[in-house]
């Protein structure tokens, strides 16, 4: 079964005005995706996702020249079924050889960044591809399904003080029993952050998990003040405190806290995350399928996260199809507890397949049940919306 044909589109849907939200990222007017399509002698296809961003809006020009221009030449010809030797193959480059005889690797310059990102949505469409041929969802290929349903946590929290609270608990009477809000710049002074927290916590019951995420913008002594202002808020999760490049840092806020660290969302590779744990700078890890390196990486950190009793939640804010992956690579993983799902305005999540990603009335979502990620594209919507 060869690979015959490697297509990415970047795709731009406006995101309508009543669902738009202000965050340290302004006001998100449009929601970015690369879609990846991979097709083989068989004129079977499989799809996948490739971020240039990490939130919703971001230039994917580069992601589409690096997938068409860069690795299609090279892939085109393989057999699709190869899924890691093909991870290897662009890992690697020319030096694959070498890595699949001594076991070790001998990366190109671009192993990390829009490389990575390219390769996760086609090695997501691969897996895609995969299960369809056997006729089993993804899951099932990675191990099957550690667990029949998994709880949700509605994943939003952009309002100001004085209305966070009936924010988050429109999310709870969706049946979500956890929720995460933003923190961090957004709200120009730590003190603000606080509040919003206080006000948070005091609206919501107290078996509803609350999660913050500061997208990586506090400074350390700031993130520190952060955590000492929020200690009586039982947080189950502080996400991403300060910028990604300082790890150290992020240790520095870990052994300033009692309350769980997460991060992993901007992280390239399993080496990456593999740094975090060995400054012991987190307690969750949180791998995103469309930066990491796909599912194929995405269950390396995985492993890792189950190697030092870690837990694991997946980055899940994209589309249906990095949302999918996310979610095969949690019920796949013993480690994983709860699984991300967007409350933002986000059209990727359910304009772009045919499918209805929902949860059920307590928050639950099943397992993964339909073959490869179980999810068809709306190809009126993506010639729609095809820059």
């Amino acid at each position: 079964m060869k690979i015959t044909n490697i297509e990415a589109f970047w795709l731009r849907c406006p995101i309508p005005k009543e669902k738009q939200h202000f965050s340290d990222y302004g006001l998100l007017t449009n929601f970015d995706m690369t879609l990846v399509v991979v097709t083989t002698d068989t004129g079977l296809q499989g799809f996948g996702e490739a971020k240039a961003a990490v939130g919703s809006s971001g230039s994917c020009a580069s992601i589409v020249s690096c997938i068409e221009n860069e690795l299609k030449p090279q892939l085109v010809g393989k057999d699709a079924r190869n899924i890691s030797r093909i991870w290897e193959h662009v890992y690697n480059g020319t030096r694959d050889h070498y890595s699949l005889s001594r076991g070790r690797k001998f990366p190109i310059l671009g192993r990390r960044g829009l490389t990575i990102s390219a390769m996760s949505g086609i090695d997501t469409a691969l897996w895609d591809i995969k299960g369809k041929v056997l006729g089993v969802p993804v899951v099932e290929l990675l191990g099957g399904s550690c667990r029949d349903k998994m709880p949700a946590y509605a994943s939003g929290g952009w309002a100001k003080a004085d209305a966070i609270g009936e924010q988050l608990l429109g999310y709870t009477k969706k049946g979500f029993g956890g929720v995460k809000m933003r923190v961090g710049i957004m709200d120009q002074t730590v003190a603000e952050s606080i509040k919003r927290v206080k006000a948070a916590r005091e609206a919501l019951p107290d078996h509803i998990k609350l999660m913050t995420d500061a997208h990586g913008t506090f400074s350390v002594p700031e993130a520190k003040q952060f955590t000492k202002g929020v200690e009586d808020c039982n947080l189950y999760w502080f996400e991403e405190p300060i910028s990604p490049d300082n790890k150290i840092g992020t240790a520095e806020v870990r052994a300033n806290t009692f309350i769980p660290i997460a991060a992993g969302e901007s992280e390239y590779t399993a080496f990456d995350v593999r740094d975090l744990i060995a400054e012991r700078a987190l307690d969750v890890l949180q791998p995103d399928c469309a930066i990491i390196g796909g599912i194929t990486e995405a269950m390396r950190v995985s492993q890792l996260a189950h190697t030092y009793q870690l837990e694991l939640a997946p980055h899940c804010w994209g589309s249906a199809f990095s949302f999918m992956a996310g979610l095969s690579v949690a019920f796949a993983s013993p480690s994983a507890n709860v699984i991300e799902f967007s409350l933002g305005g986000n059209p990727m999540m359910y304009d772009l397949v045919e499918e209805d990603i929902t949860v059920d009335k307590e928050g639950m979502l099943k397992a993964p049940d339909r073959p490869g990620l179980g999810l068809t594209p709306n190809w009126d919507f993506v010639k729609d919306f095809k820059q």
